[in-house]
């Protein structure tokens, strides 16, 4: 792969439909960068305002693109299964699912309408549930790919069976960890089992290593740890739009292939450009992702098919 692969080595993408979770920070710079490049991007936010918001912002950066905003609330069962059936009405495939929305560390534990624990509902049984909801679609897709975002943060990420809604022990940090490291094991599995089954879906994890969005100021706050970090240690972030190219990268690339991770390429994965990232050790474990792909479609009530 190219030593600095950036947004100018993304190859057209006319013709291909393209979902991404999230209106802001990387989810913003991934519709920007694909819309860009020709494809039909379709924009998905529980929040109408901030959609509508990114739509004219890519309009106004390149009056050409094809964009759209939809309703999408990953913290909802039922949104997320009305969204899935308004795209399977009104197309008849898409081609890259980009799963990148997220909540990160809210100081109080919180819970999806669902019951879920926030951060473990949204970040990672939400997007499995919105996964299995546009299998159909994607199956019918042009080369399709699924691109799950992951963190740096998986490393420290355990995934406790035993309490996995945090009911018993809610620490924020850990929680976040153990969201992103089901994330990664999802894409690991989903990439299994389409293979398995012959789906034809291209499964391949990113993480932006150390980006500057708003993720961590509208989680913890901005005078948390994190945000404090945020604000007054900016040099250590890298560009939300540099953060996004592991994503692009292994949404666009012929050398994205099923299976693959990317991050940034320097120091320790946390800033640079894309590269091949090194999984921790947990995320390899296929007998657990097993157990986790079946509990959460017994949590979620989806079924892949």
């Amino acid at each position: 792969m190219a030593a600095k692969w950036t947004e100018a080595d993304i190859p057209s993408q006319k013709g291909r439909i393209i979902v991404i979770t999230g209106t802001g920070g990387l989810g913003f710079e991934d519709a920007l960068a694909l819309a860009r490049a020709g494809a039909h991007v379709i924009i998905a936010g529980r929040n109408r305002d901030k959609g509508a918001q990114a739509v004219d912002a890519i309009r106004q950066d390149a009056p050409d693109a094809s964009v759209s905003f939809e309703l999408l609330d990953l913290a909802d069962l039922a949104s997320i299964a009305a969204f899935a059936g308004r795209l399977r009405a009104s197309h008849d495939s898409i081609d890259v699912l980009i799963n990148n929305a997220g909540v990160m560390t809210p100081p109080k534990r919180r819970e999806t309408r669902d019951g879920f624990e926030l951060q473990f509902g949204t970040n990672y049984l939400g997007h499995f549930a919105l996964t299995a909801h546009l299998l159909p679609l994607l199956r019918k897709g042009r080369a399709p790919r699924v691109v799950t975002l992951s963190s740096i943060a998986a490393r420290q990420g355990q995934i406790d069976f035993d309490d996995l809604q945090a009911r018993w022990n809610y620490k924020p940090i850990p929680v976040y960890a153990q969201s992103k490291l089901a994330c990664l094991m999802f894409a690991f599995e989903l990439a299994r089992q389409s293979d398995a089954h012959g789906w034809g879906v291209a499964s391949i994890a990113a993480h932006p290593g150390v980006a500057r969005t708003d993720l961590l100021t509208n989680g913890a706050g901005e005078w948390s740890l994190f945000g404090l970090a945020r604000k007054f240690l900016w040099f250590l972030f890298q560009p939300a739009a540099q953060g996004a190219l592991p994503t692009l990268f292994a949404a666009t690339s012929p050398q994205a292939a099923n299976g693959d991770y990317y991050g940034p390429d320097k120091i320790s994965e946390i800033r640079g450009f894309p590269a091949p990232a090194t999984p921790p050790a947990k995320a390899l474990d296929v007998t657990a992702a097993a157990k986790l792909w079946q509990v959460s479609e017994m949590l979620t009530g989806v079924i892949f098919e």
